[in-house]
């Protein structure tokens, strides 16, 4: 292959460009100063540092993803060499001043899915990558799951909602603390997903860089107890794009903001932690049982981070995604519920997920599913809390209270079935009749509740959920944390909290045409079986359009709690339909996933 003395100052001018973009001096003076031998460091250790980093290979990559803008005049090749063509997917709208670029060269190093190359373990299995920024929530289209995932993506983010940049200072562009989130998912065959990585993105140091373009190649570490070990690695690139020069925004000066803003954040969890452990103190001497009872005050996030309970829920606006309060129970119920495992034998893991991780898996424990709905309740306008307690036999549980304007009425929500209960608190006066009846609800103790502003500790005689009053004002019976206290941990200097909630994209399903594929599947799966037992099938259309109206009274009772909608009517249609000396038999079955071959073996148990 033959090339030519143009073609070869333009490679070195590829080169050169990329190695200036990483900022390669401060990558390499980076890395020798993490060797814990400085003395003894060679040339050959830091290139097999800088290569076990992926530093290298993002250089070698982004250099054949623009040489294919070369002129191909310019090599000769026989029919054996291939130009590289980039698998890069461009955006559907152009970049406008004021946004971020954030774009994805492709991944490595997944290294628990080495094995994933080959047929028999990697179908239908791919990778999703979520992105969330200050309000804005997209995703990358699945690819296969690899040790090398193939995630060629590009997202435009804009720094102020729908704001032009007109209306953002320089200032005002060097205070936004808030990181992009990326959470990397994988879905299974059988539609199970699971949460790979969670990662905090911090795009300020494309500020300083040449064009304002800055290369890196990101870490992503594992979730829950595997949050200490890297997951694999993702190539990115991150432009600011604007109209304005903003050059004095120096690495010095974004360092130095970095730093200041790490250390205000230190001193105000230390300070936190400091009352926290006070008011803690304080709440056991009022009481000896109070140890015993249900009050939690951090939780560890998918990251391992300890985060105040209170900053896993800000209120969120659904818009006309959902209809209603009622509504919105019977969204987060199916969710999936699932609690994540350590190692062993009946470990449970206490890993909570912030809201961007919950809504991107789709499944977590009673304490996600709670935290989501008092969220989408308090966008709702309501007085809504998060119940920490027990049910049944001493079970531990999370709920939502929320209380009304008359100060007497609260109901509460259970976040995994939906269930709306009424709240009567039984006196001690009461009949044992009285008592029984007003206790129509799982719950059976409560120790804390809490929601984004406030935090209240259970301080009545009595913990049982039957005898308690839920005036949180009186302080008698409920211990509150400090407002300044609790504002100055989820205030604007915590960059995952101060940022906009992520928001409820809108289905990216066809509902009629999902029905129609699951009813057909179902169908073939009822005949094999009957067939099997040496039995015919013979399917009846016009009675399948006339169970479509149940179903739907059956959603609609899910939903908002209204029983028997439209059950006058479809059942008389079932008896001018139904000839005399047959039996109808229906039973309604509800299922949380799509897959066809698990509810049929449901079915049939």
């Amino acid at each position: 292959m033959e090339i030519s003395s143009a073609t070869i100052q333009r490679l070195r001018e590829l080169i050169h460009k990329q190695v200036a973009e990483i900022g390669i001096q401060d990558v390499i003076e980076d890395t020798i100063a993490n060797f814990p031998m400085k003395d003894q460091c060679s040339p050959d250790m830091v290139m097999d540092s800088l290569k076990q980093r992926g530093i290298i290979e993002n250089i070698h990559g982004n250099v054949l993803n623009q040489s294919s803008a070369i002129n191909k005049s310019s090599v000769k090749t026989d029919d054996s060499i291939k130009t590289p063509i980039s698998p890069f997917k461009s955006v559907s709208r152009e970049p406008i001043p004021g946004c971020l670029v954030l774009c994805i060269h492709g991944g490595k190093a997944f290294l628990e899915h080495l094995n994933s190359t080959e047929p028999e373990s990697s179908k239908n299995s791919s990778f999703t990558l979520h992105i969330h920024f200050r309000g804005q929530r997209c995703r990358s289209k699945p690819v296969p799951v690899s040790c090398e995932p193939n995630i060629f993506e590009e997202f435009l983010l804009n720094l102020n909602g729908h704001e032009t940049e007109a209306c953002l200072t320089e200032a005002n562009i060097l205070s936004m603390c808030d990181p992009i989130h990326l959470i990397l998912t994988k879905t299974d065959p059988d539609d199970t997903c699971s949460l790979i990585s969670s990662h905090g993105l911090e795009w300020r140091h494309a500020l300083a860089s040449e064009n304002y373009v800055m290369s890196k190649s990101i870490e992503m570490m594992g979730v829950g107890t595997e949050c200490t070990i890297p997951a694999g690695i993702l190539n990115v690139k991150l432009q600011f794009v604007t109209s304005r020069n903003i050059s004095h925004f120096t690495k010095k000066i974004i360092d130095a903001q970095l730093q200041l803003e790490q250390q205000r954040m230190a001193e105000r969890d230390r300070l936190f932690l400091i009352y926290a452990k006070q008011w803690w103190k304080e709440y056991l001497q009022l009481r000896e049982e109070h140890k015993f009872r249900q009050v939690k005050i951090f939780a560890q996030d998918e990251c391992g981070t300890n985060r105040p309970v209170f900053c896993y829920v800000q209120p969120i606006d659904v818009g006309r995604l959902i209809p209603s309060p009622l509504a919105a129970a019977r969204f987060v119920s199916v969710l999936a519920f699932e609690n994540p495992s350590n190692i062993g034998t009946g470990c449970k893991a206490d890993q909570w997920q912030t809201l961007h991780a919950f809504l991107c898996s789709l499944k977590g424990q009673h304490e996600d599913h709670s935290n989501l709905l008092c969220s989408i309740l308090l966008g709702f306008g309501l007085d809504a809390y998060v119940c920490v307690g027990t049910k049944g036999t001493g079970i531990n549980y999370t709920w939502v209270a929320t209380r009304y304007c008359d100060g007497k009425t609260v109901f509460f929500w259970d976040p995994l079935t939906g269930h709306r209960y009424a709240h009567h608190k039984i006196d001690a006066d009461d009949s044992p009749v009285m008592k029984k009846i007003r206790t129509d609800h799982p719950f059976h103790n409560i120790g804390c509740l809490y929601n984004h502003e406030h935090f209240y500790a259970n301080l009545q005689h009595l913990d049982t959920v039957e005898t308690t009053d839920f005036t949180v004002e009186n302080s008698s019976l409920w211990k509150a944390m400090n407002l300044d206290a609790i504002k100055a941990v989820s205030g604007s200097l915590h960059p995952s909290i101060c940022s906009p909630p992520p928001p409820l994209l809108p289905p990216s399903l066809d509902t009629c045409a999902l029905a129609s594929d699951m009813e057909a599947k179902m169908r073939a799966l009822v005949t094999v079986h009957r067939k099997s037992l040496s039995l015919s099938t013979v399917w009846d259309h016009k009675l399948g359009s006339l169970l479509g109206p149940s179903l739907a009274s059956y959603e609609v009772e899910k939903s908002c709690g209204l029983p028997n909608i439209g059950n006058i009517d479809f059942q008389d249609a079932i008896r001018r339909y139904v000839p005399e000396g047959n039996t109808f038999k229906g039973f309604p079955v509800q299922y949380l996933h799509c897959n066809a071959q698990h509810a049929f073996e449901t079915s049939l148990k």
